[in-house]
């Protein structure tokens, strides 16, 4: 009798143990750069583009330093879920596979007490099924009448449903609640990681903010129209005599003739454009302009979208008493160009393509309206979690937790003060060189190295430097400055 006693105290005590969890809910957008976050205070801020987003910094803690290690899709998230870099993980590039044994978050978190669903965008081709719910789409997946991988009679990834009439961010969302209410058993925490497609180019948002900013000039940054000034880049990103400026990295204008904003968007939205549009009576200036303001409009209704779904989703958790016992991560799987340097896409060391919007809330331990200038990369974020959820990181993961960061605003003794950065599709895509570098809060070193996996396709090598306390927005290369 005294040993069933002990027995049920103890079943007791340590489900109440997992009760006092918190839920962990990891939200993720897909291309989503803190300019375009109102919180960071950008050029656009003024647009108040993310209301629902900028509450996660008011309520809670935002990363200035947040740090990808390869701005690309499959690597980003490859390294998120395993806690590994790119090169440990093997997803060096959007061939990034990760089969279920090593979903190392999910499986820990699932050793950890929770109950695990990944919703949205996967990206990484295996079968998430370290998962106990998963719904994701396949590959990009589309951004209207999409469909999802789900588990069901058919071995993956055959079994498929679809949301006809809808737009992906709306379809997210309604399985996020539906898991909510219907499939999450809450006798356990949940690790939820909800993730959107948009605002992925080429940015199709739902109809119903077709006019939204549709009259509103939207503020470009200085280097959209002075893109290579003297003293930007190098021989490796602009050529010996500017030779190379049409032909690295695409463009908003029609710098580059391969591919640019000028080219694809009349093609793909003629709608967006007046009925009048004709290129061959406009300067190259105005053509440039033209194509900006489409782009950053459709940019920012995905976001709309993107805002407006977690404001449900909030607004959800608030009703059934979770909000305050869940733990929200919001970021993106890397930055964004939004036409700095007349470039478009990620890829690129340069900040606005490193740099990861990260906000934290969790009103329990973390102050509201904090802020940190701590160096934290995306390999951080699954020890992080863990944390979070109780858990040690393991020796498997290359990250370390910024909880305490996260609790306290300081820096624990030894903390890194660098981040590392390798992007590997030398020339793919968007004709962005291989690279290798080394960012801390002050300074910026680049090393292109000028060909692919193989030691083919070559272009010029080269070093950029660049001194962030005096050229924030890095405009001139200090590599041969003997000052530095």
């Amino acid at each position: 009798m005294h040993f069933f006693f002990s027995f049920t105290l103890l079943l007791l005590v340590t489900s109440s143990l997992v009760a006092k969890k918190p839920n962990v809910l990891f939200i993720m957008s897909d291309d989503h750069t803190s300019q375009a976050i109102g919180a960071y205070g950008s050029r656009l801020a003024k647009l108040n583009p993310s209301p629902t987003i900028d509450r996660l910094a008011k309520e809670g803690m935002l990363f200035e330093n947040a740090f990808c290690s390869n701005s690309i899709c499959a690597p980003s998230r490859a390294t998120i879920i395993t806690g590994q870099y790119a090169h440990t993980c093997d997803s060096h590039d959007l061939g990034g596979r990760i089969e279920a044994q090593r979903q190392y978050l999910a499986k820990e978190m699932k050793k950890a007490g929770y109950h695990t669903a990944m919703i949205g965008k996967w990206h990484l081709k295996m079968e998430p099924a370290a998962f106990d719910f998963y719904s994701v789409l396949p590959g990009q997946g589309k951004f209207h009448d999409p469909e999802f991988r789900v588990q069901g009679d058919k071995p993956w990834p055959k079994n498929l449903i679809k949301f006809d009439g809808m737009h992906s961010s709306d379809a997210v969302t309604d399985q996020t609640l539906k898991w909510l209410k219907e499939g999450w058993d809450d006798e356990k925490p949940f690790f939820l990681m909800h993730h959107y497609k948009a605002p992925h180019d080429y940015f199709e948002h739902a109809h119903r903010y077709n006019d939204y900013l549709a009259n509103v000039e939207i503020p470009q940054p200085p280097s959209l129209t002075n893109s290579h000034p003297k003293g930007f880049g190098s021989i490796a990103t602009r050529g010996h005599n500017d030779e190379l400026v049409p032909h690295i990295g695409t463009s908003i204008g029609k710098r580059n003739p391969r591919r640019s904003y000028a080219h694809d968007l009349p093609r793909r939205f003629p709608q967006d454009y007046p009925k009048d549009y004709d290129p061959e009576k406009l300067s190259d200036a105005e053509i440039q302009r033209m194509a900006y303001n489409v782009y950053l409009r459709k940019y920012l209704r995905c976001v709309k979208g993107v805002d407006d779904n977690l404001k449900r989703l909030f607004a959800y958790l608030e009703k059934r008493g979770e909000m305050d016992n869940t733990v929200i991560f919001y970021t993106g799987d890397q930055g964004f160009m939004l036409g700095e340097h007349d470039y478009q896409d990620k890829r690129w060391m340069y900040d606005e393509s490193m740099r990861m919007p990260l906000l934290v809330r969790y009103p329990k331990t973390i102050k509201a309206g904090s802020r940190t200038d701590a160096i934290v990369g995306n390999v951080d974020f699954a020890p992080t979690m863990l944390a979070f959820a109780g858990v040690e990181t393991p020796g498997y993961m290359q990250g370390n937790s910024f909880k305490s960061i996260c609790e306290t605003g300081k820096e624990p003794r030894g903390w890194q003060q660098e981040a590392y950065y390798r992007y590997w599709m030398h020339m793919a895509h968007h004709d962005n060189p291989g690279h290798v570098g080394i960012r801390t809060k002050t300074h910026k070193l680049i090393y292109y190295y000028g060909a692919d996996y193989k030691g083919q396709n070559r272009t010029p090598p080269a070093w950029e430097l660049y001194d962030l306390t005096k050229d924030r927005f890095e405009t001139v290369n200090q590599y041969d400055n003997p000052d530095y």
